[in-house]
């Protein structure tokens, strides 16, 4: 979701003890600044959060009755346990991988190169714009569980919070990606969302997001299985129907935190490469 940014003052944590801190908690700090930065335009128009409940919301009702009677796709008890956590798993990822997109519009005005004069944290501004798209993920999710619910859909509450902060560390490596997408095409909008698009979709669909892959062929198989995506939705669904399976969810938790060390590494380089021009 894309939203005009409006400029802020950036007091950091630097500023306000006045010695430099622990390296950690300045990062944390400085994260939670840029969230809260990011998430004003938000706060101000909330009905983009609201509309962007729309795409989720057509699948629960035209494509889940669908997968009834789908091999492998009633494992969880019945088809809602297995598609839920996917469309969840699907908003975090459209929405992360979109982060970009808001740096796109701050290059165009100007802000960005501010924002890269003050003391902030380079990994702090991945951060805390991939954080700022979890904040609405978190009411999308209330939402969607609510409604499924009624249909059967049963949750494992701890399971559940686990799952969603599992989603949130694989998106702020996608987003640090998309961050650092923007940065590679500056004003070339174009260019940013056919390489998302071109990217977001094989990743999603090799995931088993929408679909289960038992019967994909061979050649599949081996694409889903370096897809990092594919074990962070398995251990999804593993986590939100309290099974706790040790070897999927530790599957799907080092898949989460290598996209996300990869990913701000790269972006912190990306970052700093564009503030020396």
């Amino acid at each position: 979701m894309t939203a005009t940014i409006v400029d802020q003052p950036i007091t950091t944590h630097r500023d306000r003890i006045g010695r430099p801190p622990n390296r950690l908690r300045a990062i944390a700090s400085d994260s939670t600044l840029v969230m809260v930065r990011e998430l004003r335009p938000t706060v101000r128009d909330p009905f983009t959060v609201i509309f962007s409940l729309v795409q989720p919301l057509i699948l629960l009702a035209l494509f889940g009755p669908l997968l009834d009677g789908v091999p492998g796709a009633t494992e969880g008890g019945n088809v809602w346990n297995w598609f839920i956590p996917g469309v969840l798993a699907m908003i975090a990822i459209f929405g992360t991988s979109m982060t970009g997109s808001n740096l796109l519009a701050e290059m165009q005005q100007g802000s960005h190169e501010r924002m890269l004069v003050t003391p902030l944290s380079r990994s702090a501004l991945l951060i805390g714009r991939a954080l700022k798209e979890m904040v609405p993920l978190a009411a999308q999710a209330v939402v969607i569980v609510l409604i499924g619910l009624p249909l059967g859909f049963g949750l494992n509450l701890l399971g559940a919070a686990i799952g969603i902060v599992l989603l949130g560390v694989f998106g702020i490596g996608l987003g640090a990606f998309s961050y650092t997408l923007a940065l590679a095409c500056k004003e070339q909008d174009w260019v940013f969302w056919t390489v998302q698009q071109t990217m977001m979709f094989p990743m999603l669909i090799l995931s088993g997001t929408m679909l289960p892959l038992d019967g994909a062929p061979t050649w599949m198989r081996v694409l889903v299985d370096v897809n990092p995506l594919a074990y962070v939705v398995d251990a999804e669904r593993t986590l939100f129907a309290g099974e706790f399976d040790g070897a999927t969810i530790g599957a799907g938790v080092l898949a989460a935190f290598l996209v996300a060390v990869v990913g701000i590494g790269v972006g912190v380089r990306a970052v700093s490469s564009a503030s020396r021009r």
